[in-house]
């Protein structure tokens, strides 16, 4: 019988440092003395103020990847506590590079090339990525947002303090949706000698006026430098969300924000997300992992709120079925 240990401690200690002169330049530094990684830490210049007209904006430094629209969430502004395990597939975290960015009232485009070890020491090699939506309705309570994305990555060879040289290699290894236990349920275990990871995914956005549904498909395929066949994974998650208060999620640049209580008691939002993942191909048994995940959030203002979350996961890998429950709870101060 499966027993996570009940666990109490800071999920992010998250410190940042910002100058911007609107419709020219912003710089970035954020560090998270949690987790100890650093975290967006670029330099955004408005082509407009070098052009003369408006062609997007180019951005240098670290930041996240386009591929995996919760992944490329605020950490500050997801609806659960956690991110689905599903986004695992498609969501590479952040890389150094440079990225442009067009954003229009009804579309968005993204593309960015990454290249060499990132500021956290990980993810040697380099990868192109691209993602565009479009946005037929954009207004306050009242959003539809369709989009595609993909990604192609190429690791490279990495070398220790030691000097040992390792072969590229990727490893597929969710967490329960639940970030404070280090336990997987499923894993791919490492795959090494990996040619290239291609990822692709699908997202949609729905908001009107309380009400809200949000989605991904993502799928991705490892291919080897040896004579194996290539691995193929998928996830999706799906979710629903209602305001009680009345409020509506924020959307802005693409992505969504959190809701601002028009109450001085706060804004309360329910949630309910169902995900799936499968690491199963071939001679890989990864496993396969289904996730129920309730919430409430309680936004006090724009500073405070709090979290609750029961996760039902059910996995199972190479016939060992192990099915934990999990509460969750957060206060997040954010200023």
């Amino acid at each position: 019988m499966l027993s996570f240990p009940s666990v109490q401690t800071s999920r992010r200690k998250e410190l940042g440092f910002y100058i911007k002169k609107k419709g020219v330049y912003d710089v970035v530094a954020g560090y998270d003395y949690q987790s100890k990684l650093w975290l967006d830490t670029y330099a955004r210049v408005q082509s407009k103020a070098l052009l003369g007209h408006d062609a997007g904006a180019f951005r240098f430094g670290f930041s996240k990847t386009p591929v995996g629209f919760e992944g490329n969430t605020s950490t500050g502004a997801t609806t659960f506590l956690e991110l689905a395990p599903s986004e695992l597939v498609g969501y590479a975290g952040r890389r150094t590079g440079v990225d442009w960015a067009l954003q229009r009232p009804h579309y968005l485009i993204n593309a960015g090339y990454y290249s060499g070890g990132d500021l956290n020491g990980d993810n040697d090699g380099s990868m192109l990525a691209a993602r565009a939506a479009w946005v037929p309705h954009n207004q306050p309570g009242d959003v539809w947002h369709l989009g595609v994305s993909a990604s192609e990555e190429s690791p490279d060879w990495t070398t220790n303090g030691r000097g040992s040289r390792s072969p590229p290699s990727v490893r597929f290894r969710p967490r329960p949706a639940v970030a404070l236990i280090a336990q997987s349920l499923i894993d791919s275990g490492v795959l090494a000698y990996v040619d290239t990871i291609d990822r692709r995914g699908m997202e949609a956005l729905w908001i009107k006026g309380p009400w809200s549904l949000q989605g991904e498909y993502l799928d991705a395929r490892v291919s080897f430098t040896d004579a194996r066949p290539d691995y193929r994974l998928n996830g999706y998650y799906a979710f629903a969300s209602w305001v009680v208060t009345g409020e509506s999620r924020a959307y802005t640049d693409g992505n969504v924000g959190n809701i601002k209580p028009k109450s001085p008691f706060g804004a309360l939002e329910l949630a309910i997300r169902y995900s799936e993942l499968d690491l199963d191909d071939g001679s890989v048994s990864g496993g396969h992992e289904r996730d129920w995940t309730l919430g409430a959030n309680w936004y006090i203002n724009r500073y405070l709120k709090l979290q609750a979350n029961y996760v039902h996961v059910e996995s199972n890998r190479r016939d060992v079925t192990m099915n934990p429950n999990v509460v969750e709870l957060r206060a997040q101060i954010q200023f």
